[in-house]
């Protein structure tokens, strides 16, 4: 038999094991190991299996040392402690707080404000989902509490809770970097016009739904004095700070973004500490949920390369490629099959699973397109993003809806979700037809 074949078969068991709801990391770690192992009791024609243990450690351990002790993978446990710290000292409230009493006046002001609050606090975490958890806590509650329609007041920060995959820094940008070895801090600046885009989306989508029902966000009656938004304002520097630190240091070429990740999460820390919204005792745990969070990832990533390693040994991704070349599919198609199966996956798997389940296919056939890696995975990102809030399993709004606990039904949460996805799709578009959006300010980095 064919190795390709075999690595056909492989990767058929792996996607029946994600059918029976088996976690990712156990269904590419198993599927891995056992085939590799296979592959090598086999590979003399006979079966010995006492020959195969050696060889399939040794592999399996190199691919995993090689991914633990990665340089760039040390960033994603800085970027979650600092999401972790960043809500602790109480600068992701300041920045929704600076928002909303800057938009509470316009139609649906406070629902914008929430999607502002939430590419704020993209800009410090990296995390989608924590971003949803964190802000769904301090938005949703006061949107209902003024009336708003159930569906926009959670479905604005479901979606905008998305940006944490997109705005830097970003785990998804991380992982992406180091499965396909290019630039993470090109993949962040890469990141930057994208988030900004699907920012003011959302806020557009809340605009043209409140013009057409105002009835779904009332207009409080307050009058916000110019002085107190301008203390409100003031009192959101460290989370300017903290933005100029990541993204004008890898774009001024002062920091990688390992090193603006620890200074950051040092800033946070120091901040939390001084204005005394944090105490030492804080900060253990912290790190334990760093910990876990972080663990998980590191197991889903180790699992992942190892599998990749197998792929690798079968030539499973040069026979695609060449496949691919042969039935002279042009970029658009590809492209155009690329999002089916990334939105069809969105609907099942996590971002992290989809990313390191399908790359290893991806990116030998996008390289023989030659296409920008970079612009790719933006869209990539875009995609996943996507994936996040699309049913029936849309995990940021599972999130959401456990955070607020269930005071508003996860249909009627998804319901409301049908606008932002229409105008996701809008800025996916745009962000294909248009790679410059994606590009331009990676290539004029120093």
């Amino acid at each position: 038999m064919e190795l390709w074949i075999y690595g056909i078969i492989a990767f058929g068991a792996m996607l029946s094991l994600l059918a029976l709801r088996v976690p990712i990391s156990f269904a590419l770690g198993g599927v891995a190991v056992t085939a590799i192992f296979l592959l090598f009791a086999w590979r003399t024609g006979s079966f010995m299996p006492e020959r195969a243990i050696r060889a399939t450690l040794s592999l399996i351990f190199a691919s995993t040392y090689d991914l633990v002790h990665s340089y760039d993978l040390s960033m994603i446990p800085l970027f979650i402690a600092l999401g972790h710290v960043a809500h602790r000292a109480g600068i992701t409230t300041e920045i929704y707080e600076a928002a909303r009493v800057w938009l509470v006046r316009l139609p649906g002001g406070v629902a914008i404000a929430s999607v502002a609050g939430c590419g704020g606090f993209s800009a410090i975490s990296g995390s989608s989902i924590a971003c949803a958890s964190t802000m769904g806590r301090i938005c949703t509650p006061e949107m209902l509490r003024l009336n708003y329609d159930p569906r926009l007041a959670t479905a604005s920060v479901a979606a905008g809770g998305t940006l944490g995959s997109l705005i830097p820094p970003s785990v998804l940008f991380i992982i992406y970097g180091i499965f396909t070895e290019t630039s993470i801090n090109q993949l962040f600046l890469a990141g930057i016009l994208p988030g900004l885009l699907s920012m003011a989306g959302y806020a557009a989508a809340i605009m043209i739904w409140v013009r057409r029902d105002p009835s779904i966000a009332p207009v409080p009656a307050e009058t916000i004095p110019l002085r107190d938004k301008l203390v409100a304002a003031a009192r959101s520097w460290p989370a300017v700070v903290m933005f100029a630190i990541v993204v004008g240091g890898i774009y001024g070429g002062i920091f990688t973004a390992t090193e603006a990740a620890a200074l950051t999460l040092l800033f946070a820390t120091l901040v939390g500490l001084g204005r005394g919204r944090m105490r030492l005792a804080d900060i253990v745990p912290t790190m334990r949920e760093t910990a876990k969070t972080t663990a998980a990832i590191f197991f889903i990533a180790a699992c992942a390369k190892t599998f990749v390693a197998f792929i690798s040994l079968t030539g499973l991704s040069n026979q695609m490629v060449t496949a691919v070349g042969a039935a002279d599919f042009g970029p658009w198609a590809f492209i155009a099959a690329v999002v089916v199966i990334y939105l069809v996956l969105g609907m099942f798997l996590d971002p992290v699973g989809i990313m390191v389940l399908t790359l290893p296919l991806m990116i030998p056939m996008v390289e023989s397109y030659g296409m920008d890696l970079i612009w790719f995975g933006v869209v990539i990102v875009k995609l996943l993003e996507i994936g996040l809030i699309t049913p029936p399993v849309g995990l940021n709004v599972f999130v959401l809806a456990a955070v607020i606990e269930d005071k508003v039904q996860i249909g009627r949460i998804f319901a409301g979700i049908t606008r932002f996805l229409a105008m996701d799709l809008v800025v996916l578009a745009l962000l294909i037809a248009i790679p410059s959006i994606s590009l331009i300010v990676p290539l004029t980095m120093h």
